[in-house]
């Protein structure tokens, strides 16, 4: 296999998240093969950008993935969150996401996400 991959680590994280939108940092890190400290920086790179919004509960966060926001690539300027998470979705027999993660790590719980079809969007 070779030592890189088609998705960057803010889509591994991101995908790590629509799959358990109550993934702790630490569960991220694991999952994706990243430190806490770069799963934080990344999360808040998410957040300011409009693709994540986090919700307190309790000594937890919780996360949304705004799926109706677009990519904002140059060759894919007409896609969507949404559309990378069906299309990296879309062989599991569950309807789960499943992130690229080292072949060692857990999977963790399963999760929703936001489509934007809800009113409070």
């Amino acid at each position: 296999m070779p030592s890189w991959g088609f998705l960057t680590n803010h889509a591994r994280v991101l995908l790590a998240i629509a799959d358990d939108p109550g993934i702790r940092l630490r569960e991220i890190a694991d999952v994706v093969g990243i430190t806490e400290r770069r799963t934080h920086a990344i999360v808040t790179d998410l957040s300011v950008d409009g693709y994540l919004t986090k919700q307190r509960e309790g000594r937890r966060n919780r996360y949304t993935v705004q799926t109706q926001r677009p990519l904002g690539e140059a060759l894919s300027d007409r896609r969507t969150v949404g559309d990378l998470v069906a299309l990296l979705a879309a062989g599991d027999d569950d309807g789960r996401v499943r992130p690229p993660r080292p072949a060692d790590a857990a999977t963790p719980p399963g999760g929703t996400v936001d489509d934007g079809s809800s009113a409070s969007g």
